[in-house]
């Protein structure tokens, strides 16, 4: 088997593996449902309440696709600007770390008030959490573009302009696709940390729910489906990276 075979198997391998420990150990050892449930009670319940968790689900990924649509504009054109600028970059970066180190969830109840609970609270927090990321990609990859390169363009009649959008954008594409990998995964943390706040829709709500009716394997399966979905999109980012970036990733070939 070739190794890049190897490696399209090993995470489905590893997780197989992974379901087969826990069901052991949970029937081996009688773990109670009611604290640690088995993957075939999960499923059990993943398709008992198929419906309801398909309905909580929509409303987690769509939120969140509205969140990480807003992070994703706000992010490149933060990310132009300090990138493009030193000034910038001296200014407000050191800014945006701060306001990065802040704990999200403690935005929660402040967006509450501002915007009441349901779907405000939700989008400003899956974007909170995710334009970071898009930023800093954006602006470290036109931040470090080479002196020398950009001299050579300046003899050849390139304007600062023509630099930044000829060449330092193309240049920040595998920056942007990497963010964008990590910032979707953190995006959907952020809507269902919110979810479980401040909302009566969402996986968040439904595992708060669940907790409190002692039903720990549909909580165990919402977890599970916002896994499921973030990985989803993780992989499709990854797709769209390979087919437009290819030049980025040229050394980089299985066996």
């Amino acid at each position: 088997m070739s190794t890049r075979r190897v490696e399209r198997w090993a995470p489905w391998l590893l997780l197989v593996a992974t379901l087969a420990l826990w069901q052991l150990v949970c029937s081996v050892f009688q773990v109670s449902e009611f604290i640690f449930p088995s993957p075939l009670r999960i499923a059990e319940q993943t398709w008992e309440f198929k419906g309801v968790i398909a309905g909580h689900a929509w409303r987690t990924f769509w939120v969140t696709m509205v969140g990480f649509g807003i992070a994703i504009v706000v992010g490149v054109l933060l990310g132009f600007v300090i990138g493009s600028s030193r000034l910038a970059y001296a200014a407000v970066y050191p800014l945006m770390t701060a306001f990065n180190a802040l704990p999200k969830a403690a935005f929660v109840p402040i967006l509450v008030v501002w915007f009441g609970i349901g779907v405000g609270p939700a989008i400003l927090t899956a974007f909170l959490i995710s334009f970071f990321p898009i930023m800093v990609n954006i602006a470290t990859g036109l931040a470090t573009l080479e002196p020398e390169l950009e001299d050579v363009l300046r003899v050849l009649g390139a304007k600062r302009w023509d630099v930044l959008i000829k060449v330092g954008l193309p240049r920040s594409m595998p920056y942007f696709f990497g963010s964008l990998k990590v910032a979707i995964t953190l995006a959907f943390v952020g809507t269902t940390v919110s979810e479980m706040t401040a909302a009566n829709e969402g996986i968040g709500y439904l595992l708060i729910s669940a907790g409190s009716a002692m039903q720990m394997g549909l909580a165990f399966s919402g977890l599970m489906v916002v896994g499921a979905m973030a990985m989803a999109m993780y992989e499709l980012f990854s797709a769209i990276e390979k087919n437009t970036t290819a030049w980025a990733h040229r050394g980089s070939h299985g066996g």
